[in-house]
């Protein structure tokens, strides 16, 4: 295989020309998002404050679901297709829709942020005010991803996935958080987020529709070419300066907070005669404070950890420590302790599971001496066998009288009248004289003192009550 077949084999793997759509259809698809009327100025609102609520109550699950139905993708991706194919006026109409989103964005979260009893900013929400380079790869790539998807002949959920990932609403939200409790540290940041976005997913879609060479609709003049792209220029570096100052302040927070943990667990946790209550850095002041119980370090010890602060990457830091001067405890002891309260918790257990075993024995003996009293069914099985040979079915078994429980239920009172059930299943039937006397004969053969004790159930077969039709008549 030589180069030539490689080359082409490549370009045909990442070739994005068989699946394109329609330059009209294209067209088409980024106009239609550009402006905010109607239904999508409805559910932009709708999202705001389903965003803010999210925001409020720290629901990941609901800020998604606001980034999913926001409608702010389409301006800024139109936004961007304006200025690959060199449509002034629909870069204006994009500009002007997008700040009008964000303005309505902004004063809606306001709005509710002021009335809402819930205050605090939960985790959520302070994500998105330390924004840093990647976010601005997150909205590139992103922005990269969603156009693609936007020009293909069938349309996919890329989408609302790059909504997702880039999160434009939340930010917005944010921003008006800040707003409304006068934290402008808050407001700034998350705004700065959400220009990252916008910017660099227009970016993301003006080098697409460059790369696809779809039709301009006027061709710029050189000085006018190199303005605009000037323009961009500057636009995209004064968004990632920011951000790249962000990221490296991000980046040595990290280190602090990891060096200062090492040195915690390698310095001061190595002496074993205190225990750390607490700890924690801040990049900020350049502490790292523990609290400790135990014996009190003495100042040359102090020093000497001092000392070993450079030795960790953490140069200018220093160490805050807080003796509470308890005496550490004898861990022999306690351990003795937590074996003896062991055992003895085990031995009532295990008098208490002997006990109820012998309570089991007993009411299981009351059982067995109840059973050893039972009615002679077998004995009567085998009578009445011998007095109803023709007999088809025949069943003999035992009970007691309704609302009465065998001898030794707890709660319950013994047992005095067994119930004997025969259930019979002739050819003839049964006159009713000859019922009543088999139950007497029953009754006396089970030794039982009432007739009533006898519950006889006699049934004629079918097919023996159609002959005997059959032969009236």
């Amino acid at each position: 295989m030589n180069l030539d077949s490689l080359k082409r084999r490549f370009h045909s793997r990442f070739d994005l020309q068989p699946d394109q759509a329609d330059a009209s259809e294209i067209d088409q698809t980024f106009r239609s998002g550009v402006e905010f009327r109607g239904t999508n100025l409805w559910v932009l609102i709708f999202a705001i404050f389903i965003a803010s609520i999210g925001l409020n109550v720290n629901s990941t699950a609901v800020i998604i679901g606001a980034m999913l139905i926001s409608p702010l993708m389409g301006p800024i991706m139109a936004l961007g297709y304006g200025a690959g194919i060199n449509d002034s006026a629909l870069m204006r109409s994009s500009v002007f829709n997008l700040g009008l989103a964000a303005i309505l964005s902004l004063l809606a979260s306001t709005a509710y942020f002021l009335i809402t009893p819930l205050s605090q900013a939960h985790s959520e929400l302070l994500a998105r005010t330390t924004p840093s380079i990647w976010d601005v790869l997150i909205a590139l790539f992103g922005g990269l991803a969603g156009v693609i998807g936007a020009t293909r002949r069938v349309k996919s959920n890329l989408i609302p996935g790059v909504a997702i990932a880039t999160a434009l609403m939340p930010p917005l939200c944010t921003a008006g958080y800040g707003l409304a409790v006068g934290n402008f540290q808050y407001f700034f940041g998350a705004f700065y987020l959400f220009a990252i976005n916008c910017v660099f997913i227009a970016i993301a879609t003006l080098m697409i529709v460059r790369l696809m060479h779809l039709p301009s609709v006027k061709l710029l003049e050189e000085h006018a070419a190199v303005k605009r792209r000037t323009i961009i220029g500057l636009v995209v570096l004064l968004t990632v300066v920011p951000s790249l100052y962000l990221a490296f302040d991000l980046v040595q927070k990290e280190l602090f907070d990891v060096n200062s943990t090492r040195y915690i667990h390698e310095v001061v946790r190595a002496n074993p005669n205190v225990l750390v209550l607490s700890q924690g850095s801040d990049y900020q002041s350049r502490q790292i404070r523990v609290t400790l119980a135990g014996e009190r370090l003495s100042d040359t010890t102090i020093k000497a950890m001092e000392k070993r602060i450079s030795e960790y990457g953490l140069r200018d830091a220093q160490l805050v420590l807080a003796q509470s001067g308890q005496v550490m405890p004898d861990i022999n002891a306690v351990k003795k302790d937590i074996l003896k309260d062991f055992i003895k918790s085990n031995q009532t257990e295990v008098i208490e599971r002997e006990a109820r075993i012998a309570a089991l024995q007993k009411e299981l003996g009351e059982l067995r001496k109840a059973a050893s009293t039972q009615l002679p069914l077998h004995d009567i099985y085998r009578e009445i066998t011998a007095q109803f040979p023709q007999a088809l079915q025949i069943s003999v078994t035992s009970g007691y009288r309704a609302g009465e429980a065998p001898i030794g239920a707890p709660g319950n009172p013994l047992v005095e009248r067994p119930l004997l059930l025969v259930q019979l299943k002739l050819t003839q039937p049964l006159s009713a004289t000859e019922r009543q006397r088999l139950r007497l004969g029953l009754g006396v053969r089970a030794g039982l003192n009432n007739a009533d004790d006898v519950e006889l159930d006699v049934t004629v077969s079918s097919a023996a009550v159609r002959k005997t039709k059959a032969a009236k008549r």
